[in-house]
């Protein structure tokens, strides 16, 4: 955004007819809400106040760049949602309870529903990558990627399914989202980075599943008390 900062303010203010300064506060908010949030959630300070300020980007951009009439981008937007979620829910354990060691009700609900929604909102991305062709290899990776995010979903071989998806999705996004193939002045180079950055933060949030697990909500947690 800061090296396309002219295009970013003219494609809203063309948009929008909101003018030249209206165009240029919202880049700005744009890209100070982003770098601030990433900053505060890698140093692990406000780590909470950050998921906010981001899902916050998240629900501005969607608006300001009509990816709500999309479904392929609300979809994956969406996604983004499921892993700030799950990174807000990992950001509450580290909580201290004031009765250490003793679980409570009150305490585990809140993270482990948003557990519950961080891994049905990053399925999300999955459905956008399924392919209706008649080939083999595309039957084939429909009913596999299918079978995965059902998965991952109801919290069933949780930490194995999104392991393999991690796999799944990075060698897919280094196939279709070579946006470094791409000569920088065509307008496809700024759409598959796009697609290839957000496509990273979406692993990221399986790779928070892989390392927490699904949470309370799931089938298993269940198992444990079959």
């Amino acid at each position: 955004m800061w090296f396309q900062w002219s295009e970013q303010r003219d494609y809203i203010d063309g948009t929008w007819n909101c003018g030249y300064f209206l165009a240029s506060i919202f880049v700005f908010i744009n890209l100070f809400g982003q770098l601030s949030g990433c900053i505060l959630v890698l140093s692990r300070n406000f780590v909470q106040y950050a998921c906010f300020g981001l899902f916050g980007i998240i629900a501005l951009q969607t608006i300001a760049y009509s990816i709500l009439w999309d479904l392929k981008f609300l979809m994956r937007n969406l996604a983004l949602g499921g892993g700030l979620l799950l990174l807000l829910a990992e950001s509450r354990s580290e909580g201290k309870s004031m009765f250490a060691g003793v679980p409570t009700m009150r305490e585990s609900s809140p993270k482990q529903y948003m557990q519950l929604g961080g891994r049905v909102l990053l399925v999300l991305m999955f459905m956008t990558l399924l392919h209706f062709d008649m080939n083999f290899f595309s039957i084939l990776q429909n009913i596999v990627g299918t079978a995965l995010i059902i998965l991952v979903a109801i919290g069933f071989k949780t930490k194995l399914a999104a392991l393999t998806l991690v796999i799944w999705l990075f060698g897919i996004n280094i196939y279709f989202n070579a946006f470094w193939t791409v000569p920088a002045y065509k307008p496809m180079h700024d759409f598959l980075k796009y697609d290839f950055f957000q496509t990273m933060s979406v692993i990221g949030g399986l790779l928070l599943v892989v390392a927490l697990g699904p949470g309370g909500v799931s089938m298993d947690e269940k198992k444990k008390e079959w």
